[in-house]
């Protein structure tokens, strides 16, 4: 029992938040995909941007949980580009446009959001 509780306490204490700045760029992408009226694919069912947020805030708990994501690229590549229970990658569709793989959308999008938080010099 003692053995359990000590191991509950260290779970708990390695388990780590993104860095302020990792989180503002996160939020900033999920901000972008939630307003942006594209479609996300899973597993071969199509949602709406905001259920993507969701589902990505969601997946960004459970890998913040395991002390898993320290930057937006970590979060990209091991939260929202494929499904964890079957492999198979994420999809965004906007209209007028084909289908691309979600980390190559969320990529793109982040460029934007660095490029727009920059300095001006």
């Amino acid at each position: 029992m003692r053995a359990l509780l000590l191991l509950c306490l260290f779970s708990l204490a390695t388990a780590a938040p993104l860095p302020p700045p990792a989180r503002a760029e996160v939020d900033a992408l999920l901000s972008r995909l939630a307003s942006s009226n594209c479609e996300f694919n899973r597993n071969g069912s199509w949602y709406s941007a905001a259920e993507a947020k969701t589902h990505l805030l969601r997946k960004l708990d459970a890998l913040e949980g395991k002390d898993l994501v320290k930057t937006a690229e970590q979060f990209i590549e091991r939260g929202a580009s494929s499904s964890s229970v079957s492999g198979k990658p994420y999809w965004v569709r906007c209209a007028g446009k084909a289908p691309v793989e979600s980390s190559r959308w969320l990529k793109a999008e982040l460029l934007q959001v660095r490029a727009a938080s920059a300095p001006v010099r």
